[in-house]
């Protein structure tokens, strides 16, 4: 499989295959990270989730979201589901659990802004 790596401004092309042995085998990475990388994404490739939340009186409609760490990418749906059926109340401070644990992957969702309640 091909990647691209993004973990340094490098942008590696990395190939990684499978032997006979279930081994993995990387080449392209010209750094440590980059065979770490290559490695995360075929074993248990994972994201942090960015999204908005609906609010309720206050003085922006939405607030930008993210997971405090990055979940694994089968739970992605699962987890905008979730986001989905909520809306919070205002005022919203930046760094706020707006969800706790997330589709039972041990990750928040937070505010990454704030949000005052309307006057």
């Amino acid at each position: 499989m091909k990647l691209i790596c993004t973990v340094c401004p490098q942008g590696c092309e990395i190939i990684a295959e499978r032997d006979k042995n279930r081994q993995w085998h990387i080449e392209g990475n010209r750094c440590r990270r980059g065979k770490e990388f290559a490695l995360q994404e075929m074993i248990n490739p994972t994201r942090v989730l960015t999204t908005s939340v609906w609010v309720e009186g206050g003085d922006h409609k939405l607030v930008s979201v993210k997971t405090d760490k990055a979940i694994p990418r089968d739970a992605i749906r699962s987890a905008m589901e979730e986001v989905s059926k909520i809306k919070v109340r205002a005022p919203i401070k930046l760094g706020d659990i707006i969800i706790d644990n997330i589709a039972g992957t041990d990750a928040n969702i937070v505010a990454t802004r704030n949000v005052r309640a309307s006057s």
